[in-house]
């Protein structure tokens, strides 16, 4: 869509910003605010851009209600971000999935396929899935046997959903994930060798779910592992076996969860975290990057480092540990010095 251009007023209207210009720009195109040049929207969505909107070249900007005003044409929202992936949105064209059934896909019988669902070259569907409607399977994904995919449902190339998994309308599996994979359960034998518990569990994953590329998701032993809806889990997650993802919870790279921690709703979790098995986080805790914990966390709760803190505890900590060192010396110094003083007396 590099052809389309579009006026200013009609973004504004498109997206439900606030327009406020002395002159009405065509677009035709959304663009960072330090690479932007004529012709493009740009937007401030975190304040420690402010300071680019002097030198910007862009023909407008959409702004925060919050924030001064500029001389630069601006869209006026409460929530910037949001009318930035709006504007994006009508810029973008997107891939176009694959028509109806590919001939090279592999499509076991007794399987039940929605209207409009479309299955792109060498997918493998197994014996008895269901597809919803306008489900998208792209090249190579692979549905084990008595896996459900629900409406509209999207699973990119090489994904996998394994034997007896749900997955609900509207999640979107990106490049290598794999819902179902077997958890990592072993019970050792006297000969120190390990003998392989047979994971039973499902995997589900509600609607409106999206699931990034090569993220897995394990299935347990017994009970099911539960994405809840809206959840967004970023690439290189891992979710181990009998863990559940509270609704709307955001998880960034890299995030690992143990065995049977249970995220609450609206938990947002930092990349490269790691949680201990067994653990509760309550609803709308946050849990920075790189934390470790090994504790429950109780809602609302903001917390960091490794062992995981209450951040303010924590930030406070990293200030003071480079001058540890200074600190033991003048402890030492002042031990002596009082060592000197008594054998004086």
């Amino acid at each position: 869509m590099d052809s389309l251009r579009m006026k200013l007023s009609e973004i504004a209207v498109k997206i439900s910003c606030q327009m406020v210009a002395d002159s009405d720009p065509v677009i035709s195109r959304v663009a960072g605010i330090e690479e932007a040049g004529p012709g493009d929207l740009t937007f401030v969505a975190n304040r420690k851009y402010i300071r680019h909107i002097k030198t910007t070249r862009a023909s407008a900007i959409i702004l925060g209600d919050d924030l001064p005003t500029v001389t630069l044409p601006s869209l006026r929202t409460s929530n910037p971000y949001l009318a930035f992936a709006k504007a994006l949105e009508l810029f973008y064209d997107p891939l176009e999935a694959p028509q109806g059934v590919h001939s090279s896909a592999i499509i076991s019988p007794n399987v039940i396929i929605g209207a409009n669902a479309r299955i792109g070259p060498f997918a493998v569907i197994g014996e008895g899935c269901v597809l919803g409607r306008d489900v998208v399977v792209y090249a190579h994904a692979v549905v084990y046997p008595h896996a459900h995919v629900g409406d509209g449902a999207v699973l990119h190339a090489h994904a996998v959903v394994r034997e007896h998994c749900r997955i609900g309308a509207r999640v979107i599996l990106q490049n290598g994930v794999v819902i179902g994979s077997d958890g990592f359960g072993f019970a050792p034998k006297e000969d120190g060798s390990y003998y392989k518990i047979v994971q039973t569990g499902r995997v589900i994953v509600e609607d409106d779910v999206e699931v990034g590329a090569n993220t897995t998701i394990d299935r347990a032993a017994v009970g099911d592992t539960i994405i809840r809806r809206g959840a967004k889990l970023d690439n290189l997650v891992q979710i181990g076996h009998g863990a559940q993802v509270g609704e709307n919870s955001v998880l960034a790279a890299q995030v690992g969860l143990a065995g049977s921690t249970r995220l609450g709703r609206n938990v947002r979790v930092g990349g490269q975290a790691g949680f201990a098995g067994h653990l509760e986080v309550g609803d709308n805790a946050v849990i920075t990057a790189q934390s470790g914990t090994s504790h429950d966390v109780q809602p609302g709760a903001v917390v960091s480092g490794s062992p995981a803190m209450d951040n303010a505890a924590w930030l406070r900590s990293v200030v003071a540990l480079p001058k540890l060192s200074d600190l033991i010396k003048k402890v030492r110094d002042l031990e002596k010095e009082l060592t000197s003083l008594k054998s004086r007396v």
